[in-house]
């Protein structure tokens, strides 16, 4: 498949859930973002336009950095490093912003649930207290 193809049924993914998510000042938008090398999580008020707090794998505040990725193990460490930082600034409550990135799990052949990147760091970021 061509990489225009690609980015265009990315870029309709992306819209197909943004128009269905929007983040207040009450309930910010957790936005996830998923490159090759680094994952990236911002706190969104659509209402005021302004990002309330950032998290990514090139933060400075993150312990490892240079062992970090775009992987599951990278995940679950931001999302919990992302409801540490949305605490802090007195968040609670989101909307859970996918992106483009599917949201997925299967059950491995040990009978255990095995999640991918994004249900990973959603997990991670309920278990640190944030509310979905």
């Amino acid at each position: 498949m061509r990489v225009e193809v690609k980015h265009e049924r990315a870029r309709k993914r992306h819209w197909r859930v943004r128009k269905k998510v929007f983040g207040t000042s009450e309930r910010p938008r957790m936005s996830v973002c998923f490159t090759n090398k680094h994952i990236y999580v911002q706190f969104i008020d659509d209402t005021k336009g302004v990002t309330l707090a950032s998290v990514s794998t090139l933060s400075r505040s993150v312990p490892d950095q240079e062992k970090l990725g775009a992987n599951v193990r990278s995940a679950r460490i931001i999302g919990r490093l992302a409801a540490e930082a949305a605490l802090a600034k007195g968040i609670r409550k989101v909307v859970f912003d996918r992106g483009s990135a599917r949201y997925h799990w299967s059950m491995g052949e040990d009978g255990q649930p095995v999640y991918g990147k994004v249900a990973a760091l959603a997990m991670a970021a309920r278990e640190a207290g944030l509310e979905f």
